[in-house]
């Protein structure tokens, strides 16, 4: 019996996680795979109803389940609170409790979408990378942190950067193992020329990459990565980096891809993970069935994959997907008026995935 905790949230969140969870109860019903889904609230929905960004209770539910379902958290009704009643709260809750060091954010841009990419097709044809992001440490969770009253009536800000050599050494191995079934190649993104912290970085990956001798490691600062990204995405295959470096250049390799609403993204430790897109709640589009569900979905197929070694049903997911982008059908974040396209709404993708895995 598979477990899983399905945590909606905010805004376009509640509409594409239903979508990835229709097509994953519709791929386990036809497979015969016994499962069971508890829901519950977080992020601003959370504090709506309990004053809370995330309950003990939903915190118990993500950790006794097999693998975590997440939509997306916030919103402008919540920016006023404290820091620590807002609804990106939860999200870092759960990864911090759930030690889910490992994020893995893969970007990969269809040829039917090329067209949705602000790059020439000469320049972003054949991108395919994964972004491997240290998810626990760093600059979000290291201490002290805070705003503090100065003796003469100035505030000082402060946030610490911090990384140990057993955290480095583990997210490294998640990268390298990754690469031998890609390409081959790691890059190590670091400011070691400035930062003591990712100093440290850099020399442990190097250490752990002499484990790994058939793979290739080169490492890059993150400004030279950040332009590299739109000079040659091609180019790249893994990329290891530090919680924030990987949070700002999985962004934008996003746009690389066309939309930010094609990318799926994997939070592991071992094979407890949480599985979500990696965009926002987008408030000014929430209820309209306008949102691309399309990465929601993929992070189902990653779960089956990484959590529960159903590589043929994550497959099955993957291929329904490219079929219907093949198909024409398009979201408006990704549709332009090429002949052949189709403009479609949330739940229509997510039907048209659906009808692609009855064939």
């Amino acid at each position: 019996m598979i477990k899983l905790a399905l945590f909606a949230g905010d805004g376009i969140g509640t509409e594409v996680a239903g979508e990835a969870v229709n097509v994953l109860k519709f791929l386990f019903d036809s497979n015969s795979v016994r499962y069971e889904i508890e829901e519950d609230l977080v992020g601003g929905a959370s504090y709506d109803e309990y004053k809370l960004p995330i309950t003990e209770k939903a915190l118990k539910l993500a950790k006794e389940a097999d693998a975590v379902i997440f939509g997306a958290v916030g919103g402008p009704k919540w920016e006023s609170l404290p820091i620590e009643l807002r609804p990106e709260k939860a999200l870092l809750t759960l990864r911090y409790d759930l030690d889910l060091y490992a994020n893995l954010r893969p970007a990969k841009i269809y040829d039917e979408l090329i067209d949705a990419s602000p790059l020439k097709k000469d320049v972003v044809q054949g991108t395919d990378m994964m972004i491997v992001r240290e998810l626990t440490g760093g600059i979000y969770f290291g201490q002290p942190r805070g705003v503090f009253d100065l003796e003469d009536g100035q505030k000082k800000g402060v946030n610490t950067l911090v990384y140990t050599t057993k955290e480095i050494e583990r997210i490294a191995k998640i990268a390298f193992d990754i690469a031998r079934k890609r390409r081959k190649k790691v890059l190590s993104v670091d400011k070691a020329n400035v930062l003591e912290c990712t100093e440290l970085w850099r020399s442990v990956v190097a250490g752990v990459g002499k484990e790994y001798p058939d793979v290739e490691l080169t490492n890059m600062y993150v400004d030279n990565c950040s332009m590299q990204l739109i000079r040659q995405p091609k180019s790249f295959d893994v990329i290891v980096t530090t919680n924030m470096f990987g949070d700002i250049l999985s962004d934008e390799s996003s746009m690389v891809a066309g939309s930010i609403g094609m990318l799926q993204s994997a939070s592991l430790n071992g094979k407890k993970g949480m599985y979500e897109p990696i965009h926002g709640s987008a408030p000014d589009i929430a209820g309209q069935d306008k949102a691309n569900p399309v990465a929601a979905i993929l992070s189902v197929a990653m779960m089956l994959r990484y959590s529960f070694d159903m590589d043929e049903l994550a497959e099955k997911i993957e291929n329904a997907v490219e079929k219907v982008i093949k198909n024409g059908y398009r979201t408006a974040d990704i549709y332009s008026n090429a002949q052949g396209t189709k403009l479609v709404g949330t739940k229509e993708m997510g039907n048209a995935v659906i009808d692609e895995l009855k064939k």
